[in-house]
Parts: structure tokens; sequence; C-alpha cells
């Protein structure tokens, strides 16, 4: 690409978060820190290109009216709705501005984990059987047997996960079923617990995949509260507590089959330019993988994020990983080398 781009870096700031009388204390987890936008500006400037900073609030639409940008960069985590992060590449598309990342199907997919669990079982890929509770006092299905794992079944960054949530007799599920329902104000998703290794893989690209070194999230150096289990507490507060072990410890075997699947599911919920794939390793079955989310906008904060750290064992800078995701959303607007910004900016009139 000859010259710089001019970029809208789309994001939702903490800072700039609403309020409301009955949120949770860990509502606004998933949203990005100032730190992390101007390292994405600072990264992407560092690629020859123009970037201007947008919140992702109901003024964008006026703002990218006015702006004539050439692409979006968009990490925006959205406000509220059960599809909230689909609603900014909505809006981008009404507008025909190209953005990076995944489009809105695949965003609102992933973000309703039950359907996307539904997904990745329909293509035969491993993930745990569940259960999805509206009341709390519903009946367990005879397939699921207790320890069982218990979360929100629409949020990220480990919203709703403390260390009650594995439930291992009846009166722990009935307790964590009915304060997360009345707290998060949605179903709850019910899983056969896992036991063992926390293992992610970051995917980059979309004709060709590339999967990231695996990362380890080792959690035995994490306050004892916590009970082994990767709390919103610890993602949101205590990102430094766990050791982040990448490469990850694992035969060639397995690290060829941890690649096979998060390409696979990837593939399978539509996923472009990059995600990360959440797998357990199985401690009582010689380590299967299960998939226990796919993430289609992964944290991008250096120094902090699995995918950041993922990058740098591949022997990539921040820089270079998000000028790479940047490439990946190119190679699908092949019109961007071509047509004038002016031109396109017609289409936002």
């Amino acid at each position: 690409m000859n010259g710089g781009l001019r970029i809208a870096l789309l994001a939702n700031l903490k800072a700039n978060a609403p309020k409301s009388a009955w949120e949770p204390p860990d509502r606004w987890a998933e949203l990005d820190s100032e730190r992390t936008v101007k390292a994405i500006a600072k990264a992407l400037e560092q690629g020859g290109h123009r970037v201007t900073f947008l919140e992702g609030d109901i003024g964008l639409c006026e703002k990218l009216k006015s702006g004539k940008f050439d692409i979006a960069f968009n990490i925006c985590e959205g406000h509220q709705g059960d599809a909230r992060e689909s609603h900014v590449p909505a809006l981008l598309e009404m507008l025909g501005v190209p953005y990076t990342g995944s489009k809105v199907l695949c965003l609102a997919l992933t973000l309703d984990k039950p359907m996307a669990k539904r997904v990745l079982a329909f293509h035969g890929l491993p993930t745990p059987r569940f259960q999805v509770f509206e009341d709390p006092e519903a009946a367990l299905d005879p397939v699921l047997s207790y320890p069982l794992f218990v979360k929100p079944a629409a949020e990220g960054t480990g919203k709703g996960i403390t260390g009650d949530s594995v439930a291992r007799n009846d009166g722990e599920l009935r307790r964590q079923l009915r304060w997360l329902i009345e707290t998060y104000q949605q179903p709850a998703l019910v899983e056969q617990y896992v036991e063992g290794r926390e293992i992610t893989v970051g995917v980059l690209g979309n004709r060709q995949l590339r999967a990231l070194p695996p990362l380890e999230i080792d959690l035995s150096t994490c306050p004892p509260e916590e009970r082994g289990i990767y709390t919103s507490r610890i993602k949101a507060d205590l990102p430094t507590a766990p050791r982040y072990l990448c490469p990850a410890s694992l035969s060639k075997a397995q690290v060829r089959k941890l690649s096979r699947l998060a390409v696979a599911a990837f593939r399978a919920l539509g996923c472009l330019d990059v995600a990360r794939v959440d797998f357990k390793l199985d401690a009582h079955d010689r380590e299967k993988p299960c998939i226990l989310e796919v993430n289609p906008l992964p944290g991008l904060s250096p120094g902090i994020s699995d995918l950041v750290f993922e990058a740098e064992a591949e022997g990539m800078t921040h820089a270079q990983l998000i000028n790479a995701i940047l490439d990946a959303a190119l190679e699908r607007y092949p019109h961007l080398a071509r047509q004038p910004v002016e031109e396109r900016a017609l289409v936002m009139a």
C-alpha cells in the first residue's frame, strides 16, 4: 500500500462508560484503557498511517460521516444488549466504511456463548456439554454431572466468573445460578467442568491462517480466594498475578492439534483477521483439548494481553501485530488501493 491511510481507531473506553444504578461491579471490565488505545494508535502511526481515536458511542455516526476515513480499526465492545459487540460493525457497514476484524454475524454469535457452542458442536469440534438456565430452579439435564461451571450466557472478559463458579453439588449450583441470573439479568450457561491446564491460541489472517504459539495461563500464583479459576477479578484487576507461559510446555503433536482446532473454530464461526481460541486440557482424559470460547475481539494491550504475548513468542513486536491485523483486513478491501477516500465518502453523505 503506497502512502498512509486515514484510520479511525474505534474503541470503548472504561472512562467513558455510561453508568446505571443496577450494574454489577465488573460490568465494564471488557472495555479498554487509554493506555491500550494509545499503544494501538502509536503502532498504526509507526506503520505510516494517520490515526484518529473515536469513542464508539451513539455519536459515532456523525463523527464518521465528517471524518472521511479510509478504514476503521475496530476494537469496540459495545455498551448494551446481547449483541453489543456487533453494533459498531453494523453501523460501519451501513455507512460503507471498511473495518478490521470480524463482521456483524460473527460478533453477535460469539457473544452468545450457548449458540457459539452449538455451532462448534455441529462442526464436530470439542466443547464441554452444557445447559442454559433461565430459571435457577430448572431441572439439571441428566447428561451433566458435578462438578459444573457456571457463567453468564453473554459476557466477556470473565465477567460473572468468581471463585464460586465451580459448583460441586446441587446447593452450590442453585446458589450460583440465583446470584448470576439476578445480577447480570440474563440466562446462565452451565458447562461440564473441565479440570486441567488453561491454554489459549491466537489466529491471524483470512485465506491463509496463522496460528500463534499456544500460551498457558498458570493460575497457581494467584490469590487463594480465586480457587484456581481464571476469574473476572484476575483478568481485570490482577492481570500480572498469573504466569503466562509462552510457548506453553506442550508436545509437537499437542501444538499441531491445538493449532488445527483453533483454525477450525475460527473458520466455523466466521472470524476474520484475528481471534483467540481458549481451551482447557482435560486432566482426566489424557489432556484432550476442549474449546471453551472463541473471542474475535481479543485484548491488544501490550504487556497484558494473551494475544500480544503469543505474538512476541513468534518474534512479532506489538506494532507488527497491530499492523498485521490491519494488513489482513486490507486484503479484503482491494479497492482501498484504487479508490480515493473522497469518492468513498460520498457513500456516507
